[in-house]
């Protein structure tokens, strides 16, 4: 099994909009970095479990765990002329894009603040992408003994 760190901005897609979806599962669409998008296509796989993490808002922090309910597929958002993920770059004989499905597992207990992570970067949560100076990325994978230790935080 594989663990990920899922980054959304609270205004675009937050623990709430997901726990409002009919069986709690959506589409993780949207996603426009090529290394984000190799790792949904190459890497992703049904069971696998992701933290939900909230950014660019007043506490960023993790949220709630999601079960990953199907392995990366091509993003039909690219297709949609109306959606604002749009790419008439890619075509559906060739897609440039990838989604999965994701299913709330459960809420954090509380919400696992990036402070709180940051407390930890120099020892059980070293080397956590999410904590590299300059990391962006929409998706980050987790390794198992932080994914472990940051359910200690709860």
């Amino acid at each position: 099994m594989n663990y990920w760190l899922l980054k959304s901005e609270p205004s675009v897609f937050s623990i709430d909009s997901l726990d409002a979806a009919p069986r709690k599962t959506t589409s993780w669409e949207g996603v426009r970095n090529y290394q984000a998008r190799n790792m949904l296509r190459d890497d992703f796989r049904k069971g696998d479990l992701a933290f939900l993490y909230h950014s660019s808002c007043p506490e960023p922090g993790i949220a709630g765990i999601v079960e990953i309910t199907r392995d990366g597929y091509p993003d039909a958002s690219a297709w949609n002329k109306r959606s604002e993920y749009y790419d008439e770059k890619s075509p559906e004989i060739k897609p440039l894009w990838y989604t999965t499905d994701v299913r709330l597992v459960r809420r954090t207990k509380q919400l696992i603040s990036l402070a709180a992570l940051r407390a930890h970067e120099e020892g059980k949560l070293q080397g956590m992408l999410l904590l590299r100076k300059g990391n962006r990325l929409s998706i980050t994978p987790v390794d198992a003994a932080h994914w472990k230790f940051i359910l200690t935080l709860e």
